[in-house]
């Protein structure tokens, strides 16, 4: 039988994963709320994969208790995710993947677009996605990575913020107020520069996010958690004293 994989939180992302993985041969170990990390890590101290589920707003405290033993073998998929995120941890060289499928209950997977993963464990996932029929490339290097991480970013936070004002699609977005999203999109490199403390490759960010827009153009841009990224897009942008004045008249108006 082959390593066996951790997954902490199984919701439908991590429900996915955990087919994947089971289709190539790896028995899967769930760990969901109430349940001990630290002694599940004692019964399986050498597993192939430890693949963190959990929401964004989960993350962090989730990290603080990953034991020695499984720190060198994490993999990552959470929205919102930088390299600042693990590093925090002093975690290096996770697997991380860019996942740009969508799985609800009760609906199959749908692919956007080509997922994308990174690290150690990376052919794993690749290849337990192919198991799928789901479509996830091998990115060759960091700097490829952190591109693909600030786009998913971009395009969650664009879609989900000017969305608050619209309450429409993506294509209604852009054909109907294109001001708006174009002020927003900007303002969203503005933090991520912020956050990576790096210069990014602005008009290929936003040439890439109209590309995703064309991809699944009927997608919705509101969600559960619009008003919980609009809030930590501000707080960001407080913290590097910079200037949002979209976010702002978005939050001022949600707040009326």
């Amino acid at each position: 039988m082959k390593t066996p994989i951790v997954i902490l939180g199984i919701g439908e992302l991590g429900g996915v994963f955990a087919r994947g993985f089971l289709h190539m041969g790896h028995p899967v170990y769930p760990i969901t709320r109430g349940m001990s990390i630290e002694h599940e890590a004692a019964q399986i101290p050498k597993p192939e994969l430890v693949l963190i589920t959990v929401g964004e707003e989960s993350l962090h405290p989730i990290l603080q208790q990953i034991p020695q033993q499984w720190r060198s073998r994490l993999g990552l998929l959470q929205n919102e995710l930088l390299p600042r995120d693990w590093e925090a941890h002093a975690i290096a060289n996770p697997t991380v993947i860019s996942v740009w499928f969508d799985k609800k209950p009760g609906i199959d997977v749908k692919s956007v677009m080509p997922s994308a993963v990174y690290g150690p464990a990376s052919k794993l996932i690749h290849e337990s996605m192919a198991a799928l029929d789901i479509v996830c490339n091998r990115l060759a290097d960091e700097e490829q990575l952190l591109l693909m991480l600030v786009l998913k970013n971009l395009y969650i936070l664009t879609v989900n913020i000017a969305g608050l004002e619209t309450g429409s699609t993506v294509s209604e977005l852009w054909q109907n107020h294109r001001e708006l999203a174009s002020q927003v999109a900007n303002e969203v490199i503005d933090i991520q520069e912020y956050l990576t403390g790096k210069s990014l490759p602005r008009e290929r960010l936003l040439e890439g996010l109209l590309e995703k827009f064309d991809l699944d153009p009927e997608h919705k841009c509101t969600c559960r958690s619009a008003s919980k990224r609009l809030r930590r897009a501000l707080e960001h942008a407080q913290r590097g004293g910079m200037a949002v004045p979209a976010l702002e008249r978005i939050q001022a108006r949600q707040s009326a």
